[in-house]
């Protein structure tokens, strides 16, 4: 992604030496969700990541999890991600191999009842493994001032 682009917001945080590579990792995250690239997405998380959304009662255990959520969401409901903006960002390095982020996330969905735009707080868990930056753990809660 380049500086300034509105889905990733990459020019609120500076991305110098060893924070570029586990924020680059987010901010391809961020642009595949953004376009519906559902395949480019889940690839940037681990097999053994695990999610955690307001809409759902229970906290995914694993990737194939959310996968399967994700394709029943376009099955049942014709779930479609339009677009989505990240603001307000931050990334906490913990070690070498860790990284935490957050930021607050709108994003424009679609399905079978219509257009709706959702406004969120996220967190983002990557972690270095054998070199590649994965996300872990992904946390969604709606914005306190929805």
């Amino acid at each position: 992604m380049t500086a300034g682009d509105p889905r990733t917001g990459a020019d609120a945080v500076t991305t110098a030496g060893a924070a570029s590579a586990p924020q680059s990792a987010i901010d391809a995250i961020i642009a595949a969700f953004g376009d519906h690239r559902r395949d480019d997405y889940f690839a940037g998380f681990a097999a053994d990541a695990t999610f955690v959304f307001p809409t759902n009662e229970l906290r995914l255990e694993s990737r194939a999890e959310y996968e399967a959520e994700w394709e029943r969401w376009e099955r049942e409901d014709g779930f479609r991600v339009l677009r989505c903006a990240s603001t307000r960002r931050r990334l906490q390095l913990l070690g070498d191999d860790i990284a935490v982020f957050s930021h607050d996330v709108e994003t424009a969905l679609a399905d079978g009842d219509g257009e709706m735009v959702s406004r969120e707080r996220e967190t983002i868990v990557v972690q270095r493994r054998e070199g590649v930056w994965l996300g872990v753990h992904e946390h969604l809660s709606p914005h306190p001032a929805d």
